[in-house]
């Protein structure tokens, strides 16, 4: 009889001990597939500034040019940026028939989206965007020749006197778009084009803007630039986004 009793009590230990651990087995995987559930990706937002390589290459290797552009965009949610940048350029531009120096500076600012998507931890850009671009700058005609079809009676007119013209302006809108890369952390090189077109422009007395600091060239009347460069910008996070 005792013998009986003590199975009993043995096998109904074994029993509540077996449903015990089974609760408290089934307990912990829930609240681990919480925690896993709960897990989410941080993602960094801040200002990002860095150089224009390609006017600073030009500034090097070139004698009629110098110049530079700092630039920063700034990130306002998932795949839209602040944009914008400052320069400053002094440009030679010497032909058959005038030789005129351009010294001024310009500022651009809008918006860039990020087309591309990310795989985790990654925050490469391939991004189109637009500026709002304006430059103050100064003309120096070296010198100039008038052309003329009839050359066979009367020499061109050239002449070497120097005139300079102040205080000249331009208003641009430009469409841009390019790449950022990630190289090392939160460091980036990138490249970007950009088509330009001008909205207004103070032009000097009997004479063409043939040089807008920003905008660069400008081609025979036409109001159409372009331009293109290279960059190298390193991220401040301010401040991190679940992603």
């Amino acid at each position: 009889m005792k013998l009986n009793n003590i199975l009993n009590f043995i096998i109904s230990t074994s029993f509540c001990f077996f449903l015990f651990s089974t609760t408290l087995t089934a307990q912990n995987d829930s609240i681990k597939q919480a925690t896993i559930d709960s897990i989410k990706i941080k993602e960094k937002y801040g200002l990002r500034v860095g150089l224009e390589l390609s006017k600073l290459a030009r500034t090097a290797f070139e004698d009629d040019y110098e110049g530079f552009e700092v630039m920063g965009d700034y990130r306002i949610s998932k795949n839209l940026y602040i944009a914008g940048a400052f320069g400053a350029e002094n440009n030679n531009t010497n032909t058959d028939y005038y030789d005129v120096t351009t010294k001024g500076t310009y500022f651009k600012a809008g918006i860039d989206y990020n087309a591309y998507q990310n795989w985790l931890d990654m925050k490469n850009m391939i991004y189109s965007g637009f500026r709002v671009g304006a430059s103050t700058f100064d003309h120096t005609i070296n010198s100039y020749t008038i052309y003329t079809e009839d050359q066979y009676w009367a020499p061109q007119f050239t002449s070497s006197e120097s005139q300079d013209f102040d205080g000249l302006t331009a208003v641009w809108l430009e469409l841009i778009a390019g790449f950022k890369v990630e190289i090392v952390n939160n460091l980036y090189i990138g490249a970007h084009v950009e088509l330009k077109t001008l909205v207004s422009q103070k032009e000097p007395d009997n004479f063409e803007n043939l040089y807008i600091p920003g905008f660069y060239k400008t081609y025979d009347s036409l109001d159409i630039g372009f331009g293109y460069g290279y960059s190298i910008t390193y991220l401040i996070p301010l401040y991190k986004k679940d992603k």
